[in-house]
C-alpha cells in the first residue's frame, strides 16, 4: 500500500491530540536521520499503482507526483516537530514555498521509483525539507531495483538515477492562536548534512533579502524592452490583417477552470494541501501548452512557488493560465513558458484575490519538431502583460 497522504501518515505515526491541550514548550534538537522518510513506488510489479500514475502518453503524471512530494514533505515536517508527547497540542504546519524544480531526466511509469526526504535546515519557526526523486534507467532497472531500498540522501547515486530534487519550506503556527511557533532545531551529523544545511541557510537569506527589496520599476533601457514587446501586439490590435502569422497574442492562449475545494483535499487542520494546488495548476498548464503547441508537451521545470494566502475547504477556486512567452532560439528544443494564477473567489463578498502564481516550462518532443512542427512567438497586447513578461524573463535569467 502506498502511503503518502499527510493525514493518514500523521494519524498513523503520531498519537492523537486533544484540541484544548497545552502548547508544546520543550524543544529538542533532532538529526536529519530522525525525520528521514521514503516512499517506494513498485511500478514494475504493481499494475494498479502503475495505472494510477500513467498519463495518456504512457508517461508519469507529473502533477500527481508533485502532489505526492508536498504530502511527503508535510509528513516529514510533522515527524521533525513532534516530541511524541500526547499531552500537548500539535503545531499547524503549512507549505510556505517550493524552490524551483528542474527535471534532470525523464521519469518512466514502468520502472520502480523512490522518493527520499528529510529536514535539512531549521529556522525559528520554519524549516526546509529536501526531497530526492530516484529512478534507475531502464537498462539498469533489474540490477538496481533490489538496491533502491538502500538509497539515502547521503549515498552517491548512479549518474542516471537522480531525476528530481525538491526543496520545500514549511512554517509552523500554533494551532489554537495562529501565531508563529518555535520548532525543534536541527543537528547535522555528516559532512554532507552540514553542506546541505549551509546551502539551505544561504537560500533562506536570499529569500529574506528579496522580500525586503522594493518592487523593481521599469525605467531607462527597460522602457525600450517594453516598447519592443508591445510593437507586434499593437499591430495585432490595430491592423490584424498585417500581423505576423508566426505570432499569437497572449490572450489567445488562455485557458481556465474552476472548482469548489472539498473536505477530502484538506490537511489535518482544515486547510487545502499545497500539493493539491500544484497538481491542479500543473494539469491546467499542461493542457494550455498542449492546445498551444498542437502536440503533447514535455515538462522541464516549475519555478519557485510562494503560497501567498491559505485556501480553505469550501473556497471557490479559479485557475487561469496562459502561455506567457516562448523561447525559440534552439529549434530542437523550443521552450513554452506557462503562467497559472490561482484565485480564491468569494461570491458572497463579491471578492477575488490571488492565492498562488505558478510558472511551468515545457518543450515538445524532438520527433514533432523533425516532422515540421513550428512553435509560434507569443506577444503581449497590453503594458500590464508586457511587464509580466519582462518580470518573468528577468527572474529566469537571475
Amino acid at each position: 500500500m502506498l502511503y503518502g497522504k499527510r493525514d493518514r501518515a500523521f494519524l498513523r505515526d503520531f498519537p492523537m491530540f486533544l484540541p484544548d491541550a497545552p502548547a508544546q514548550t520543550e524543544l529538542i534538537a533532532k538529526t536529519p536521520s530522525q525525520s528521514r522518510t521514503s516512499i517506494l513506488y513498485k511500478f514494475s510489479s504493481d499494475y494498479i499503482l502503475r495505472e494510477q500514475y500513467r498519463n495518456p502518453w504512457n508517461e508519469i503524471r507529473m502533477g500527481k507526483l508533485l502532489e505526492d512530494l508536498d504530502a511527503l514533505a508535510g509528513t516529514i515536517s510533522f515527524k521533525h516537530c513532534s516530541n511524541a508527547d500526547s499531552t500537548t497540542r500539535p503545531l499547524l504546519l503549512v507549505t510556505a514555498s517550493v524552490d524551483k524544480m528542474v527535471l534532470k531526466k525523464p521519469i518512466h511509469v514502468d520502472t520502480d521509483l523512490k522518493i527520499v526526504g528529510a529536514v535539512r535546515w531549521v529556522g525559528r519557526s520554519s524549516m526546509e525539507i529536501r526531497l530526492e526523486v530516484i529512478q534507475s534507467s531502464r537498462r539498469l532497472c533489474n540490477l538496481v531495483a533490489d538496491q533502491l531500498s538502500n538509497f539515502s540522501l547521503e549515498t552517491s547515486h548512479p549518474s542516471d538515477s537522480l531525476a528530481l530534487i525538491a526543496n520545500f519550506t514549511f512554517v509552523a503556527r500554533d494551532s489554537k492562536t495562529g501565531k508563529s511557533a518555535l520548532i525543534n532545531q536541527i543537528s547535522p551529523e555528516t559532512e554532507q548534512e552540514k553542506l546541505l544545511w549551509e546551502e539551505a541557510e544561504e537560500r533562506n537569506k536570499m529569500r529574506k533579502k528579496k522580500r525586503g527589496e522594493p518592487k523593481k520599476e521599469i525605467e531607462g533601457g527597460e522602457v525600450d524592452r517594453l516598447k519592443e514587446l508591445l510593437a507586434e501586439g499593437r499591430i495585432f490590435c490595430d491592423m490584424p490583417a498585417l500581423a505576423d502569422r508566426d505570432s499569437i497574442l497572449i490572450k489567445d492562449t488562455c485557458l481556465q477552470n474552476s472548482l469548489i475545494c472539498q473536505p477530502q483535499q484538506r490537511n489535518t487542520h482544515g486547510r487545502i494541501f499545497g500539493g493539491f494546488l500544484m497538481r491542479r495548476a500543473f494539469e491546467l498548464a499542461f493542457a494550455t501548452a498542449y492546445a498551444f503547441a498542437g502536440s503533447a508537451p514535455c515538462f522541464l521545470e516549475v519555478d519557485h512557488v510562494d503560497f501567498l494566502k491559505p485556501v480553505d475547504v469550501g473556497n471557490f477556486l479559479r485557475f487561469k493560465s496562459c502561455v506567457l512567452y516562448t523561447e525559440l532560439d534552439n529549434p530542437v528544443q523550443p521552450l513554452i513558458n506557462v503562467e497559472v494564477e490561482a484565485h480564491v473567489t468569494r461570491p458572497e463578498l463579491r471578492s477575488s484575490e490571488v492565492s498562488n502564481k505558478f510558472y511551468f516550462t515545457f518543450t515538445v518532443r524532438s520527433e514533432a519538431m523533425k516532422n515540421g512542427m513550428k512553435i509560434r512567438n507569443v506577444v503581449p497586447a497590453t503594458e500590464e502583460e508586457a511587464r509580466r513578461v519582462i518580470e518573468r524573463m528577468d527572474a529566469e535569467s537571475s
